[in-house]
């Protein structure tokens, strides 16, 4: 009997989640002698046209990274979709836009002009810039085209799974890769994690105070935090309260604040709504004076709210509306 085949793809995203699947360790072996992976660009030497050649379905599963920022991306993860009998959004940056996402807060002209001409380290008099089709010694090579905002996958085709994490852990991965193997599969759709918030599984959750007036916010690397106590009560922001657990608390493990990278739970519907609701409700002052310094703790609203989860927000990008 024939093994299924599998696809991994890496569109714009790190490489972080590519990482993951090779973090399985010994377990990798097991699930190679399973399945016939046929794509895996990271790792193994395929071309587009071996793709191409598979018939509609033929690939049981497709594992899909990154968000989707070119004309190239979204070509390929149509493709995939096609060809996928399941595709499973795999990583912060499929699932939700993830850090790539954060350049929705500029115009795609702004961001040429940025790293092509403007950025302290570039010299280019001549203002070059890549285009899509250029003519050199009589051939025209193509290059994909970027779009005006970044998407996460389920914006450009249907996607049956969510795999969360910034990256996805290796434990997770396995359990994925078992239950689609087994046809053990929840409802289409799912996020394949706990769906409860990352508060009850950390270990600091007895110290998480029932009551907090925050007059300042702490950055983590100007103090030396607790390494007991809940980071709220320290005046650090954490996204522990509308983050979905799975990780393995990592991030809570090394001293540091959750982040955000495993999205929402089914519950909530914007990240960094929900966060910035409940931060914003506990501050202490009551007037713009008071207010003020304590959000000096916060130079970065959008990159603290919406690190990972900016294209998946109900504001998804910036929007210039021209003066009349």
């Amino acid at each position: 009997m024939p093994r299924p085949k599998v696809a991994f793809y890496w569109c714009a995203s790190c490489g972080g989640c590519e990482e993951t699947v090779v973090d399985l360790a010994e377990d990798i072996l097991g699930v190679v002698a399973q399945v016939d992976i046929v794509l895996w660009p990271v790792a193994l030497d395929f071309k587009y046209h071996h793709l191409e050649a598979l018939a509609d379905g033929e690939i049981a599963v497709t594992f899909l990274n990154g968000a989707i920022r070119s004309t190239e991306q979204e070509s390929m993860a149509q493709l995939l979709r096609r060809k996928s009998q399941l595709l499973v959004a795999y990583g912060a940056c499929a699932h939700l836009g993830g850090i790539p996402g954060l350049a929705n807060q500029f115009g795609r002209e702004d961001i040429l002009r940025s790293n092509y001409e403007t950025a302290p380290t570039v010299v280019n008099e001549g203002k070059t810039r890549p285009q899509a089709v250029t003519e050199i010694n009589g051939y025209r090579p193509h290059l994909p085209e970027q779009h005006q905002v970044v998407r996460t996958l389920d914006q450009v085709v249907d996607v049956d799974y969510f795999l969360p994490g910034c990256p996805p852990t290796p434990e997770l991965t396995k359990a994925a890769v078992a239950a689609i193997l087994s046809g053990n599969l929840p409802p289409k759709g799912s996020v394949l994690a706990p769906d409860t918030a990352l508060c009850e599984a950390c270990p600091r959750r007895a110290t998480k105070p029932a009551d907090v007036k925050f007059t300042e916010f702490r950055r983590p690397h100007r103090h030396l935090l607790d390494p007991q106590q809940c980071f709220l009560a320290q005046g650090v922001v954490c996204l522990g309260p509308a983050t979905r657990s799975g990780c393995g608390v990592q991030c809570p493990g090394g001293n540091m604040p959750c982040t955000g990278c495993f999205g929402p739970t089914s519950r909530v519907r914007d990240q960094g709504a929900k966060i910035l609701s409940s931060l914003g409700a506990n501050v202490a002052g009551r007037t713009a004076e008071e207010i003020e310094p304590t959000l000096r703790g916060i130079p970065d609203p959008v990159g603290t709210f919406y690190r990972y989860a900016l294209p998946a927000s109900l504001l998804r990008r910036r929007v210039d509306i021209p003066h009349a």
